[in-house]
């Protein structure tokens, strides 16, 4: 109970509203495009009515893949740093820090107590340490983290498909009349691509920034705070995870296990120039 409780019911406030408006717009949209394509004509070829039948199919599952993955961002862990791992950590860090590690050091969490690992840092919504922490998402009610990043870019990519599919369906089913009647009759739709165009500008952004932030292997936080990292100010590169596009689209999307940042950090800042 408490503040646990009352974010615990905001959280899944968040949730269900998001279910609620993708599904109330998504079949809102296809009721009406089903209603506006009329009966069927006698002179219409069984492949013009199976395409009639397929894009709506193929619309909903989009929808439904694209629910599905907000979960799945939501509920799964982002990379939680727990206090059982440290062991392994503590060994994994003394094997590859050297022995002067000039003046990065690795500190322990002042919150949760636990010793992160680099790159991680301590959400305060989540009261957790986050590995590779990139942002705390207020839509999705997570943070973004290691391990469920790639799944945000996922989600991000259907949720893009689907808006601008929704909005084409919206655009075609409007027929601009100047009065109130007109007005009554087309509400939904009118509401419904306006969301779409906000909805759409905001998530082409998203995906365009996080893209390529993931081609310079960095984060939001890390791009965002680079002056308050010590671990990115004592580096002697601006950016020391950097590995290339095409190795770090790879790392990101491909890599079935959590990276030993702190490899790759003293590695490239101990490579010759």
């Amino acid at each position: 109970s408490g503040p646990a409780g009352a974010m615990g019911a905001g959280r899944l406030w968040v949730r269900v509203a998001h279910t609620a408006l993708s599904s109330a717009m998504a079949l809102g949209l296809l009721l009406h495009r089903t209603g506006e394509a009329g009966p069927p004509r006698p002179s219409r070829s069984r492949q013009e009515e199976r395409g009639e039948l397929l894009q709506p199919l193929i619309f909903l599952s989009l929808v439904l893949c694209s629910i599905l993955l907000y979960f799945r961002v939501s509920l799964m862990d982002p990379g939680f740093v727990k206090a059982e791992e440290e062991e392994k950590t503590s060994e994994e860090q003394s094997v590859v820090i050297p022995l002067d590690p000039s003046n990065v050091k690795l500190r322990r969490c002042g919150y949760c107590m636990v010793k992160q690992p680099m790159r991680a840092r301590h959400c305060q919504l989540c009261q957790h340490c986050v590995r590779r922490y990139d942002h705390h998402c207020p839509w999705i009610e997570n943070c973004i983290g290691e391990k469920n990043h790639p799944f945000f870019i996922v989600y991000l990519s259907v949720q893009l498909v689907v808006l601008l599919w929704g909005g084409q369906v919206a655009w075609s089913g409007l027929y601009f009349e100047l009065s109130w009647e007109w007005l009554n009759h087309n509400i939904f739709l009118l509401t419904s691509f306006l969301l779409i165009v906000v909805f759409t500008i905001v998530v082409v952004l998203l995906l365009i920034s996080h893209l390529y932030l993931i081609s310079c292997n960095t984060t939001t936080w890390e791009f965002m705070s680079h002056h308050r990292i010590s671990y990115l100010r004592h580096s002697e590169l601006e950016n020391p995870f950097d590995q290339g596009v095409i190795l770090n689209l790879w790392r990101f999307f491909c890599s079935c296990h959590l990276t030993a940042w702190e490899k790759i950090y003293f590695h490239r800042n101990n490579e010759p120039v």
